[in-house]
């Protein structure tokens, strides 16, 4: 009897532990699922913490293009550096330690509002940018336009300058060549000339300043020779010297006014076309030709 109840026991016993052992062995094998599970989490987490990291460093190089502050370059290529730093780190991290990869998630946080900050730092420089743009074409509009008018207002100046210069040059009109014989009449052949008399009238013009005047009467003869008396009788007409004939000074009153003046012929002279050349106040005033025979 005493046997049977301890057979009753030892069974019971037995059963017990097998009970215990497939109960532990199912909480293993569930431990062994779970672990397997969260490495597998940790290597899907550390795959995107990279993935971040990686794009994190591509945008710093693409701000980096945006830019031409040197200054903030500086800045961009320091925070580019330490974001290439951790993802190093992180790659040789192993999926299993999670207190790393726990830090390095931080340190993402951290990387991710710097990079934030710093593209509205670049987005608000860029729109300033633009707009400094903007007002810069418009000044440049502006000084194009003023630059126009100021130009138009200087040709309008200088038109009318000219219109005031030229109203107020004189005007030689009527200009005649005469030979004179010896009797003091004209000659029809020249030849005969002993004189040459240049007549002309200068016209009436208010707006020419009185007062005397010095009349330079060049005379041309056929071979386009100067007819003049010594080479030092010169005058200055735009910006060179030319000889003259004959030298009158003439008091002008701003009205019409007669001007004879006569060439003593000392040297021969033959049949041709003349020519004469009036001036006064560094100005060409009037000319004419004139043909002679022998």
């Amino acid at each position: 009897m005493v046997l049977d109840k301890q057979k009753i026991v030892y069974i019971s016993v037995s059963a017990v532990l097998l009970i215990a052992a497939i109960v532990l062995g199912i909480m293993l094998a569930d431990s062994q699922k779970q672990n397997a599970e969260m490495q597998e989490l940790f290597a899907i987490e550390k795959e995107e913490l990279e993935n971040e990291y990686s794009t994190f460093a591509t945008q710093y190089d693409e701000l980096q293009i945006r830019i031409t502050n040197d200054s903030l370059l500086d800045k961009l290529e320091q925070e580019k550096l330490k974001t290439q730093q951790l993802l190093e780190e992180l790659r040789q991290t192993k999926a299993t330690d999670a207190a790393e990869i726990t830090r390095l998630k931080k340190e993402l946080k951290t990387v991710r509002a710097v990079l934030r900050s710093y593209v509205v730092q670049i987005d608000s420089l860029n729109r300033a940018n633009e707009q400094l743009q903007k007002e810069n074409k418009r000044v440049k509009a502006r000084y194009s336009e003023a630059t126009r008018q100021i130009d138009k207002i200087t040709e309008e100046k200088e038109n009318l300058s000219k219109k005031v210069t030229l109203a107020s040059q004189l005007d030689a009109i009527g200009i005649s060549f005469t030979p004179i014989k010896k009797n003091g009449k004209a000659a029809r052949k020249i030849k005969d000339a002993k004189k040459l008399a240049i007549g002309f009238t200068i016209a009436k013009n208010i707006t020419t300043e009185t007062g005397e005047k010095a009349i330079y009467v060049r005379i041309l003869k056929p071979d386009e020779e100067v007819l003049s008396k010594s080479n030092s009788d010169t005058f200055a007409y735009e910006n060179q010297e030319l000889q003259y004939s004959i030298k009158k000074y003439v008091e002008y009153t701003g009205e019409e006014q007669s001007v004879k003046v006569y060439w003593d012929v000392e040297e021969f002279l033959q049949a041709g076309t003349y020519k004469v050349f009036i001036f006064a106040d560094g100005n060409m005033i009037g000319s004419n030709s004139f043909v002679v025979k022998k």
